[in-house]
């Protein structure tokens, strides 16, 4: 006959280890791009600005969430007119960026999709901005725009639209 293990004569004072609790995991998905006009023969792009969470200004390429049954070249030109005023037309995709962050307890798994973008109108300004997330917009030579892009990854969307455009790709 099989007898039970003896009982404890006294409780542990903590409770059982457990594995770490794994934060949940989202999925997001944006567009946005560069949008190049010409300028006194130069090509230049618009570049926004934004403030991080610790209140550091970095500047970036404008993108934002698809809404409702748009597709991702809807996405990014609405997302481009909205943050910097101007309006245009995608000429190509340029790739994707993403990237993991972690926001209100949530692990965010970020894609970005990029595009090419002909200016075809608007004015510079941050007035249509719906959620007033950039604080300036400015022009920028597109071979120098290296120099202000707070992100590597951004750069390097930079640098294949400065290819497209030079015929190079």
């Amino acid at each position: 006959m099989t007898s039970c293990p003896p009982q404890p004569t006294q409780l542990p004072d903590r409770p059982p280890d457990r594995p770490p609790r794994r934060p949940a995991e989202v999925e997001e998905i944006s567009a946005g791009g560069v949008i190049v006009d010409v300028h006194d023969g130069v090509a230049q792009i618009a570049v926004i600005a934004r403030r991080n969470r610790a209140g550091r200004v970095e500047w970036c390429l404008p993108k934002g969430h698809l809404e409702s049954d748009e597709t991702l070249e809807q996405t990014a030109v609405r997302e481009v007119a909205e943050e910097t005023g101007i309006v245009g037309r995608v000429l190509a995709s340029l790739g994707t960026i993403d990237y993991w962050f972690t926001a209100s307890g949530t692990r965010v798994h970020k894609i970005v999709h990029h595009y090419l973008l002909e200016a075809t109108g608007g004015e510079l300004t941050i007035e249509g901005d719906p959620d007033a997330e950039a604080i300036d917009v400015a022009w920028f030579p597109l071979g120098e725009v290296q120099s202000c892009l707070t992100f590597p990854n951004e750069r390097r969307i930079a640098e294949v639209a400065w290819e497209r455009l030079a015929g190079t790709t």
